[in-house]
């Protein structure tokens, strides 16, 4: 047994998340799982990190143990690919047995999409909406939560965490044609960490919540609130190692 490092993505609009449920069959990981089976591979598959319902990834990275016999890595990524629908993996390669997507990972970005206009019927799984906002209080909001944090008020409730600090390297924003797009690369992050940081610093930029109130939520003084962005403007974009 060998142990390999895949990176995939996926449509997160047609599946509950990416960890498995006893409830459904329809996660990411089950649905990779029945995949491999169907090829001879038993072992269970470890991923970076958890995404919630509808949220896309373009860069996940799994890892998991394959037989002796699969030695040719482009065979089964093609046969992976043929067996799945709305998951693709982009690249299959061998990795030291210590190897662990999850732990072994540096940084996590995340990349949140949105239009000022209502998205097209192709567009609305995949692209966010929000009306118009002020750009200069957006870059400001974002920046506040640039550096190390407790994020404990910017995360679901009822999520148990050995630490809710994680270290923010960058979070900007930059626009390309007629979409906005936000980018967060940090550590680590909290179950729908992203998605209240991007409707938090959204309600700053449409002067719905101060940048003052923003910043009292993130030193734990005050919870202004506790919405999440829509899952269908968010992609894990890439993991560091």
């Amino acid at each position: 047994m060998q142990r390999v490092k895949a990176v995939i993505a996926y449509d997160g609009t047609y599946f509950k998340g990416f960890q498995k449920q006893k409830s459904t069959k329809q996660t990411i990981t089950s649905q990779i799982e029945i995949a491999l089976r169907s090829l001879g591979i038993q072992d269970d598959i470890r991923g970076s990190g958890r995404t919630d319902a509808g949220v896309h990834a373009t860069g996940q990275v799994i890892d998991f143990k394959v037989p002796e016999f699969w030695k040719d890595l482009k065979r089964l990524e093609f046969e992976l690919n043929r067996k799945l629908k709305y998951i693709s993996f982009k690249h299959i390669s061998f990795v030291s047995d210590d190897f662990h997507s999850r732990f072994s990972a540096k940084k996590r970005v995340y990349r949140y999409i949105f239009k000022t206009t209502i998205p097209s019927i192709f567009e609305q799984n995949h692209i966010a909406y929000y009306p118009t906002f002020n750009q200069n209080l957006l870059t400001n909001a974002l920046k506040v939560f640039e550096g190390k944090h407790d994020f404990s008020n910017f995360i679901k409730t009822g999520s148990i965490t050995h630490t809710n600090i994680r270290h923010i390297y960058k979070a900007y924003y930059k626009s390309y044609r007629n979409y906005h797009i936000l980018y967060f690369e940090a550590n680590g992050f909290l179950r729908s960490q992203v998605r209240m940081m991007v409707e938090s610093s959204m309600q700053v930029a449409m002067n719905k919540l101060k940048i003052e109130e923003l910043k009292e939520q993130l030193e734990l003084k005050k919870r202004y609130l506790t919405k999440l962005a829509p899952a269908e403007g968010l992609y894990l974009a890439r993991i560091l190692y």
